[in-house]
């Protein structure tokens, strides 16, 4: 991308959107598009084609999405399936009539069916049936990745899609409603922890295996694959290996310096029992993750207890 182009970061607030402008101002990239909610609604196809005549972005992330945990998912299926499919059809398709010239659309490790293989390959995408309890949210992000897959096929759309595996890092969402495992972990050991707490629960068995990326990573991928690749099937942002919840809540623990017991609730849903990408491609591409799990947790939590200090809790 040229230094001077002008660069739509859709989503810009959130986790990957927050860390894809750290990256992207860290390489030099000074011309960007930002906008907030109340600016334009990605939800509304009118507000964003306006928003994309007034702007005329060059190069597009989209990294906008209603996203969640297992219990936020379950919640509101309504909510998740019609948010990520207003988002992904207007953002696309504002793209095809803008002319943008490429466009890389961010899905999720969780648009692979349950039951996948391990670890999961691009080509695993609609083998099998999905997790029930983020269904809605994959079949929306699945309808991005076709929607950027058609786009190129019928109008010759330079338009990508990367699925990276589970996310953390600074700017995640720690509320306990809405969050997902890692920030879920983290201030639960670190309430605990203040309150001089016997125990933490966490839900589900401990067993289920997780993969996660550093999202400073995942924003490095997504320049990297901006970069270098032009194709139409999807590709997987991950570091290659997982653990369990068992093992990420003891980490947890440690670093925050919790000294009491943990429970796990196997009342509560494990999700599938596996989860790691494949990512051969990617590497093969001449991308690797720098950040190591500890070291990106350790600075999370760090982050974590900074901004609860300066927004008084």
């Amino acid at each position: 991308m040229e230094r001077d182009a002008r660069i739509y970061v859709a989503g810009h607030t959130g986790l990957v959107g927050a860390a894809l402008v750290r990256e992207l101002d860290r390489r030099g990239y000074r011309n960007l598009v930002l906008a907030e909610r109340a600016r334009v609604d990605l939800r509304e196809q009118a507000a964003v084609r306006d928003f994309y005549r007034e702007t005329r972005p060059d190069y597009v992330f989209v990294a906008a999405a209603k996203v969640g945990g297992i219990l936020a998912n379950d919640s509101y299926p309504a909510d998740f399936i019609y948010d990520n499919l207003m988002i992904a059809t207007n953002l696309i398709h504002g793209a095809y009539e803008q002319k943008v010239e490429k466009l890389l659309f961010l899905g999720s490790s969780c648009v692979y069916p349950k039951f996948a293989p391990q670890p999961m390959q691009e080509a695993d995408l609609l083998s099998g049936p999905l997790e029930p309890t983020n269904q809605w949210y994959a079949v929306a992000k699945i309808a991005g990745i076709k929607l950027c897959q058609a786009y190129r096929r019928q109008y010759g759309c330079n338009f990508i899609a990367a699925m990276p595996t589970n996310l953390y890092g600074p700017g995640d969402n720690f509320d306990l409603m809405t969050s997902h495992v890692m920030p879920a972990l983290l201030r639960k050991f670190h309430e605990a922890k203040q309150a001089d707490s016997p125990e933490v629960i966490v839900w589900g068995s401990g067993q289920p295996r997780r993969e996660f990326c550093h999202v400073d990573d995942c924003a490095a991928a997504c320049l990297h694959l901006m970069g270098v690749y032009d194709g139409e099937e999807i590709v997987n942002i991950g570091v290659g290996n997982d653990l369990s919840i068992r093992e990420l809540a003891e980490i947890i623990r440690d670093i925050v310096g919790f000294q009491g017991e943990i429970v796990f609730d196997t009342g509560r849903p494990d999700g599938p029992p596996i989860k790691r990408v494949d990512t051969g491609v990617i590497n093969a591409l001449g991308w690797q993750p720098r950040i190591e799990l500890e070291q990106g947790v350790r600075a999370t939590y760090d982050w974590y207890v900074s901004y609860k200090a300066d927004h008084r809790g």
